[in-house]
This record gives structure tokens, sequence and C-alpha cells, in this order.
């Protein structure tokens, strides 16, 4: 019987990026007031997609799946390591606004980065709309 040995491979694989940080526009005001701009976002399992939809909440009001939905996969806002519900509803719209699109990013394409496109002379780059950054989004 003959043993066919396969080749070593030299490739190196990275690591899956499965928690991705942010700076949001506006930021989260706690109830002393302190207010939290930087956090963590991870990607979403089908059960963080799937749970939520049992939540009476959602049942009386769909629009109410986002909060919940990012409630799951938000793992940190500043300090604030405890992300439920009641923090993503005094969230400024803009905030929720940027974790929604945050969110579709990382579980529909894989990354928070975006082509764009210069208005004036029309040189496409990519910028990582996560921000944190002097010149991000």
């Amino acid at each position: 019987m003959r043993r066919v040995m396969a080749a070593a491979r030299t490739e190196t694989v990275a690591p899956m990026r499965t928690e991705f940080n942010f700076e949001l526009p506006r930021g989260y005001v706690d109830d002393a007031g302190v207010v939290h701009r930087t956090g963590a976002m991870r990607l979403a399992t089908a059960r963080d997609e799937l749970v939520p939809l049992r939540d009476d909440r959602v049942r009386e009001n769909s629009a109410y799946l986002t909060v919940v939905l990012l409630a799951r996969v938000v793992t940190r806002i500043g300090t604030v390591t405890d992300v439920h519900a009641g923090v993503v509803e005094n969230l400024f719209a803009s905030d929720l606004a940027f974790l929604q699109d945050m969110y579709r990013r990382i579980n529909s394409e894989g990354h928070t980065r975006a082509a764009v496109r210069c208005p004036e002379c029309g040189h496409g780059f990519g910028v990582d709309v996560s921000g944190g950054r002097l010149g991000g989004s």
C-alpha cells in the first residue's frame, strides 16, 4: 500500500476577525452624564438574528428588532459592558444609524471599509467607516 504525503503548506491563514471597534458620531451619555464614544461590536450569529423574533417587544413593534439585535452584538460602549436594550434605546439617532450601518457592513460584507470617490478629481480610495482616527468617518 502506497502512502502519499501531502506537501507542507507554507501559506499562513490570518485568524478570522470576529470583533470590530468603532467610534460613535455623538456618543452614549450614561446616567452620570459621562459620554462614551468608543466601543466594539462582534459578528452576529444565526441565534442573534433568530432570538429577537421571539421577543414580545419585537412582536408588538417590528422596528424594535434593531434595538434588541444591536443589544446582542454590541459588546462594549466606552466603559459600559452591560449593553442591553435600554442602553441602545438611549443612543442618539445618528449613533443608532451608525451602528445599524456597521452591523450591515461587518455581517454582510465582512469589513468596515467603504469604497469612495473624490468628487473633485474622481480618484477612488477606501476608508474605514468605523471611525476612530482623524480623517476617518
